[in-house]
């Protein structure tokens, strides 16, 4: 494994979209914005602020549009969100999304179970969606979820994902996310698919999407860094999930992987205890326990009283020296 040494890694923050859709409780509007706008100031190179998807279908983002025009824009932070079609594509450009992010899933059976449409239906659509970006110069980044494998149909082969890679990439778009749907991936893996993605198609901007499911999020994080990813999706507290693959948690939670990716000398731009004060105030807004560690733990470094009668404790152990009784181990 290797150090950091200085590689310049970018996170996107997905917990106010990924995350909040999730939630059963509605986070208010207000609050949403006053996240956000805590985030902004982090370091984070985007952020995912919500989705354009049928209020009907996401009633917890039914905000979108007054979210994102309400937010305090931070130079230098993309602030983008999911586009699901045209309907969904024209709210977001009336309300300035820098970066339409686009889903498909790469099973079949979970792009029916997820989307409702085969991936030729969901293909067809979404080309009809970045024709609409690229005509209002607006860059478009595709979210290809279950690339390491669906909870359907298990194992997805690589020469699949990579197709539809190929067939978005020719359409123009900007970036990718290979995503982990459902916490499936494992290391070796990750490495493989990767480091194959990134020489077949060196235009693209590479992003890595983890859940956390079967807790291999951190040392999946480690095995794309070292294939040449740059680029992670990363959540606040860890919420989120997927409805459906059931116990399937949520993103790898943001202040767990950037406390693992500083102590590695790796250099994120991100505000540490900043994120741990904005995972306090997230743990409120959801009412609920976050699964992420550090913000429970705090920095390895962090400093704890010894136990009260650690004065008595070492005058009887400079005692039995001085005595010449030291205790064995």
């Amino acid at each position: 494994m290797n150090g950091g040494q200085g590689t310049r890694l970018f996170i996107n923050e997905v917990a106010t979209r990924d995350g909040f859709q999730m939630e059963s409780r509605f986070i208010p509007t207000d609050d949403k914005i006053a996240l956000v706008d805590r985030l902004s100031g982090l370091g984070y190179a985007k952020i995912e602020v919500t989705s354009f998807t049928s209020p009907k279908a996401i009633p917890a983002l039914r905000d979108g549009e007054e979210v994102m025009h309400r937010i305090a824009r931070r130079p230098g932070v993309v602030y983008t969100a999911l586009v699901p079609n045209l309907r969904g594509g024209e709210r977001a450009l009336d309300s300035r999304t820098d970066e339409f992010n686009i889903v498909m899933s790469a099973s079949e059976m979970h792009n029916l179970a997820n989307l409702r449409m085969t991936r030729e239906q969901s293909f067809a659509q979404l080309a009809e969606v970045i024709a609409l970006a690229k005509q209002a110069k607006v860059p478009v980044n595709v979210s290809l979820s279950c690339v390491f494998g669906c909870p359907m149909e298990g194992e997805v082969a690589p020469d699949a994902v990579l197709g539809w890679v190929a067939r978005f990439a020719e359409l123009g778009v900007a970036g990718m996310t290979l995503c982990d749907t459902t916490g499936m991936a494992y290391p070796t893996q990750v490495q493989a698919l990767c480091a194959a993605a990134l020489e077949r198609f060196a235009a693209l901007d590479f992003t890595a999407h983890f859940h956390n499911t079967r807790a291999m999020g951190l040392v999946n994080t480690v095995a794309a860094i070292e294939a040449g990813i740059r680029r992670f999706d990363m959540s606040l507290g860890g919420i989120g999930g997927c409805p459906y693959a059931p116990g399937a948690s949520g993103n790898v939670a943001t202040e767990d992987v950037i406390h693992m990716l500083q102590c590695m000398g790796y250099e994120t731009g991100m505000d540490l205890p900043g994120l741990l004060e904005a995972a306090g105030v997230l743990e409120q807004l959801v009412e609920h326990a976050l699964p992420s560690q550090v913000s429970r733990a705090g920095h390895r470094l962090r400093r704890h009283a010894p136990p009260a009668d650690f004065e008595q404790i070492v005058e009887r152990a400079q005692a039995r020296r001085a005595d010449g009784k030291e205790l064995r181990p």
